[in-house]
């Protein structure tokens, strides 16, 4: 601890003052020495050397010692009583240097086990600007590997909660200005009331701030060295002046989109307009900031029948209208494919009622009279823009459809395998059946920057795609999405989507939909069959517009 540094337990309660210094106070709720009186101690009694678990009073001891010295300003004394002094003593020293605070008052919890809870009520200062930052965070100690010696296992999250290896907290001028984003009619969207769109809002004020004519205010922030992760604000010591930014979304629609995957833990939706590509709402039900909407990469399960289908189609392999066979099961290349609860179709029955029955086998019978692994992929990329570098405007995800052989390509028909995709690109694929034709995505209009955006090759050829549709329409009626959509108005359609997760006991539920000019989907973790979760989260983006 620094020099001239005093411990004092007074009535159960440290206070740590640095002399001299002034940065800081340290309070924590352990007890007073045995006689209950005060105790004041200039430095704390060396610690030992141990073997096997930490123990309590070891986990008390450090705890105590760590947070004094930060709290204190001590840098160097904080920095050793950790498992990585090299990278945690700087840390610790920004703490003061970088995001300059002035002063900190440390309050830790009751421990649990290892694990020590803390609060922190730091007092920001800058250019004779002060302002409170107060956050919650936790340390865990551990068995010095060499030493023996119970230390803080580092991580930058000990210091604040939203800090990792590729980031640090700095106070000053802004990076960049803040916007007033609005959405396509000029409603102001913000994070107080749209609370999915924080990470959106982040990255478009660091993409577009300066363009917006925004001027920078004074500000404490996460500030990031991941490419396309934006720098996140925690605290505003003076407001800058913001720049207005009109997006693509829609108040309406998106404040239906966070309404719905709140019944959800673990879901995300996208809705687009299907004639322009315009995105009207992204929505996310997390535990952390992820906009998985936009950058997750799972398998879509059965919503990518939809590219399926229309290879299909366009092959003049099945007709909405003429039989496709659907047995219980299938083998191909010695995996063996069924449908769900092994269900099969009469004989007869026509491709149509194999796609609104959502039937596997169907689709995998006809991988050989396709004579090309590498045609959903192909398929994918240039009717459906899959995997053509999209621009939204903020950083996004556009799918994987990659070449394979054998049972995996047979597993790519029916959505599983090695295709990756989010709720964005499942929401886009439903936007270029039902529009006929590929619009990339965009969340901010391309004139802002005059980036260039992904165009597919080709338009979905005209029989091909009314069938689709057609083949939609059904599922929304009288198939599988039928439930979800049934309070859904207009020209419907739909598909769904169940896709198994190794390590899960429910697969992933998937929904993709369109009633008239507007696309969502949808995936919920765990969420069972398509219809179950993901469906209702899809009607109810649609009823919004």
């Amino acid at each position: 601890m620094r020099s001239g540094a005093k411990v004092a337990v007074v009535g159960g309660v440290f206070i740590v003052v640095a002399g001299g210094v002034g940065y800081g106070a340290y309070q924590v709720l352990y007890g007073a020495d045995d006689s209950g009186g005060p105790v004041t101690t200039s430095a704390a009694a060396p610690r030992e050397a141990g073997s096997g678990p930490v123990t309590a009073e070891e986990t008390r001891r450090t705890a105590k010692d760590f947070l004094a010295a930060w709290a204190a300003g001590d840098a160097t004394a904080a920095g050793e009583l950790t498992d990585d002094a090299g990278t945690a003593t700087p840390a610790v020293a920004g703490f003061r240097t970088e995001a300059h605070v002035s002063k900190a008052v440390i309050t830790p919890g009751a421990p649990v086990g290892t694990k020590v809870p803390f609060t922190v009520d730091a007092t920001v200062t800058y250019e004779g600007r002060s302002k409170q930052l107060r956050y919650a965070s936790e340390l865990t100690v551990v068995r010095g590997v060499t030493t023996g010696l119970p230390l803080v296992d580092w991580k930058p999250s000990v210091l604040h909660p939203k800090l990792t290896e590729q980031s640090a907290l700095r106070t000053g001028e802004a990076p960049s200005p803040p916007v007033k984003a609005v959405d396509h009619d000029g409603v102001e969207l913000t994070p107080e009331k749209y609370p999915s769109l924080r990470p959106v809002l982040d990255q478009l004020r660091e993409k577009y701030g300066e363009d917006a004519g925004g001027k920078p205010g004074i500000e404490t922030w996460i500030d990031s060295t991941v490419e396309g992760r934006a720098d996140q604000t925690l605290l505003t010591l003076a407001k800058g002046v913001p720049g207005k930014l009109v997006t693509t979304l829609d108040a309406d629609v998106q404040a239906a989109a966070e309404r719905a995957v709140k019944r959800y833990g673990e879901s995300s939706v996208v809705a687009i307009k299907p004639s322009t590509g315009e995105i009207r709402a992204v929505a996310n039900n997390r535990r952390d900031a992820f906009n998985a909407a936009f950058e997750g990469k799972q398998a879509p399960g059965s919503t990518l029948k939809i590219v399926t289908a229309a290879m299909l189609l366009e092959k003049g392999l099945v007709s909405a209208d003429r039989p496709a066979e659907c047995p219980k099961e299938v083998m191909y290349q010695g995996r063996t494919f069924h449908n769900l609860a092994h269900f099969d179709l009469p004989s007869g029955s026509t491709f149509n009622e194999s796609f609104k029955r959502s039937c596997n086998t169907a689709f995998i019978k006809l991988i050989d009279d396709v004579k090309n692994d590498a045609a959903l992929g192909e398929e994918a990329r240039d009717v459906f823009g899959i995997g053509l570098n999209w621009q939204t405007g903020v950083v996004s995800w556009d799918g994987s459809v990659p070449a394979e052989t054998g049972g995996v390509a047979a597993a790519q028909y029916i959505g599983q395998g090695t295709v990756q995709m989010n709720a964005l690109n499942v929401a886009s694929i439903t936007a270029t059946a039902k529009n006929g034709s590929f619009r990339q995505p965009v969340i901010v209009p391309p004139g802002l920057d005059d980036r260039e955006i992904a165009t597919a090759s080709r338009s979905l050829e005209g029989s091909a795609a009314g069938q689709l549709r057609d083949m939609m329409r059904a599922t929304a009626t009288s198939g599988t999405g039928a439930a979800a959509m049934a309070g859904v108005g207009g020209d419907k359609g739909a598909k769904t989507g169940s896709a198994e997760v190794g390590g899960q006991a429910d697969s992933n539920s998937w929904f993709a939909g369109f009633a008239d000019d507007l696309a969502a989907a949808a995936v919920v973790q765990a969420g069972g069959h398509g219809g179950d979760a993901a469906g209702p989260v899809v009607a109810a983006v649609l009823k919004a517009r």
